[in-house]
């Protein structure tokens, strides 16, 4: 069965990091494209980052410059590294894998989630 499980999640003040991991299991998506997409209340789930199979990274305008999204193929696991956060970056992170290389900023194009973590970021 796959499974992705997020982690990392939690309050932080503004200008505060934090760090998301996604654990995936149940198969290797060495070979597929990994995202993180966030929620808010009363918002569309909006595209945050993704990497491909190779590495290639693209960021949202919006956290550019202060996100890094990696992944540890060994582990397979990705993460989310996020810096000097906003209170608008409050949401719920979750992660998602698409069959298949590239990375999309849509989110009908992924094929597995994550229940997602919340992130809180008190101003």
């Amino acid at each position: 069965q796959v499974q992705l499980v997020e982690s990392g999640g939690g309050v932080v003040q503004a200008g505060g990091s934090l760090r998301l991991s996604c654990a995936a299991s149940g198969r290797t998506f060495n070979s597929y494209a990994m995202c993180w997409f966030r929620q808010a209340p009363g918002k569309e789930r909006e595209f945050v980052a993704t990497i491909s199979w190779n590495y290639e990274r693209n960021y949202a305008y919006s956290v550019k410059g202060r996100t890094t999204i990696s992944r540890d193929k060994a582990k397979n696991t990705v993460y989310l590294e996020m810096n000097s956060l906003k209170p608008e970056d409050t949401a719920v992170y979750y992660c998602a894998a698409r069959v298949g290389a590239g990375g999309s900023r849509t989110p009908a194009d992924y094929d597995y989630w994550g229940q997602g973590t919340q992130v809180t970021v008190s101003s």
